[in-house]
């Protein structure tokens, strides 16, 4: 099982210099290989990464715009996985491009990455260091300390060296044997999940779990800092000269107290994004660890997103990460995850005799059932029919495939089980057939998220 854990490093100044002159040394020649590659498409030529590579490699040490102040190849000062793997991502960014494009998907081919406005990020070969405890040798710089000790043991795949609000991170993907990366569940229960915002999940088992909303409790501290940062950049346009846009290609001076602006709104970012991550990893490993069965909605967050009004609330819970996470460490824990069929009237449906509630709006939060009189609240309501309809789908005898494992850069991400794949909707096959009254709305979703 293929697994990754990224470790803080604890860097000197010197290393810290070496790290984003490697990371800009990545990102030039990725910006050069796709300026050559659409040159060759705009003449009508068909460009591959080997072709790239081997012109790539005739100019790096003797075309002027490689060598340094002194006429020297600076390119033999940083490592070569540095500026031999963006060729081979570029290819795989390409490769990506043109299967959406033929399957009908919604597709962006690759962009130039700009100084500031990128991730600086470079990749090293398993064979191009070692990890030794609570330290890694990198080449070029040789013993870097860590901020911790490599958890996985197993073979060592690669690794990235990777800069979030100033602090770099060694990411280490290892092939993990099945017998240590498999974890034993507490529990054998099948539980239903309803996402929400104010709750970020309802069990149906009538717990609720509220929402961290990282962003919404820094949003003032995030808004002062930014408009800091930009009345800073405002004055250095004003010394500079320029109204209006930054001109392409113009790079302002950077001051002392610009910088240090900059360096603050990203800390904080980087903090919202870490109260985040913690509260879901922590969220999805309970309920893999717990249950044999997690029943959660196909959601289609795209579409929810398009909603000016919810959007920052949506993205401020993650909802697609919350799915992608319980994907990956379903297949750690044996668990089984069901998507119920994303126009599922789980809401709407009474958990006690099946009777719809066609007239439930979205800001109704509780109601009470016409037909049987019991009062419900929409969330614990939703939970309970979505935990009921996996449940007789088991006792059908349906199988239910695990659903597929996501990889992320960065991320630990499992094989693909055997059977796996798309995880099929039960609610045709389970449940009323009645529908939730939105599939009209279907066509419109499907044409916005393209």
């Amino acid at each position: 099982m293929l697994l990754a854990h990224r470790i803080r490093i604890a860097p000197t100044l010197e290393q810290r210099d070496y790290f984003a002159r490697t990371a800009g040394t990545a990102r030039r020649v990725w910006n050069w290989a796709l300026a050559e590659w659409q040159r060759q498409a705009a003449l009508g030529l068909r460009p591959n990464a080997l072709a790239l590579k081997k012109q790539f490699n005739a100019i790096k040490y003797a075309h002027p715009d490689w060598l340094d102040e002194q006429d020297q190849p600076w390119l033999r000062t940083i490592h070569r996985d540095a500026h031999a793997q963006p060729l081979v991502h570029l290819a795989k960014a390409w490769s990506r491009y043109f299967a959406q494009r033929r399957a009908g998907e919604k597709a962006h081919p690759p962009r130039f990455k700009t100084k500031g406005r990128c991730r600086d990020a470079f990749y090293l070969a398993n064979d191009k260091f070692r990890l030794e405890g609570a330290a890694a040798v990198l080449p070029k710089i040789g013993r870097v300390a860590l901020c911790e000790a490599l958890r996985w043991p197993g073979r060592i795949l690669g690794a990235s060296v990777s800069r979030e609000a100033g602090h770099w991170f060694l990411s280490v993907q290892v092939d993990v044997p099945d017998a240590v990366a498999r974890r034993r569940r507490t529990g054998d229960t099948i539980v239903g999940v309803d996402l929400g915002v104010i709750r970020a999940a309802t069990l149906s088992t009538g717990e609720t779990i509220a929402a961290p909303r990282p962003l919404k409790a820094a949003l003032r501290r995030l808004r002062i800092r930014g408009r800091r940062l930009s009345r800073k950049i405002e004055a250095a346009k004003t010394r500079a000269g320029i109204a209006g846009n930054i001109p392409k290609g113009t790079r302002l001076p950077a001051s002392k107290n610009r910088t240090k602006g900059a360096q603050a709104l990203a800390r904080l970012q980087a903090r919202i994004a870490r109260v985040r991550r913690d509260f879901t990893h922590k969220l999805t490993t309970r309920l893999c660890r717990e249950n044999r069965g997690v029943v959660i909605e196909d959601l289609n967050v795209s579409g929810m997103l398009a909603n000016a009004r919810l959007a920052r609330a949506i993205a401020d819970v993650g909802f697609y990460e919350i799915r992608r996470q319980l994907q990956y460490k379903a297949d750690r824990y044996g668990t089984t995850i069901v998507l119920a069929d994303r126009w599922y009237p789980s809401s709407k449906l009474c958990s006690g005799c099946g009777e719809r509630n066609g007239i439930l709006s979205l800001g109704e939060r509780a109601w009470h059932c016409a037909a049987c009189g019991v009062h419900h609240d929409r969330d614990v309501n939703a939970a309970v029919n979505l935990e009921r309809l996996a449940t007789a789908a088991l006792e059908a005898g349906q199988a239910l495939p695990v659903a597929s494992p996501a990889a992320t850069p960065g991320t630990a991400a499992g094989q693909l089980p055997a059977g796996g794949g798309k995880v099929t909707p039960v609610r045709h096959e389970h449940g009323r057939q009645d529908g939730s009254g939105q599939e009209e709305n279907a066509a419109h979703f499907r044409a916005r998220s393209r």
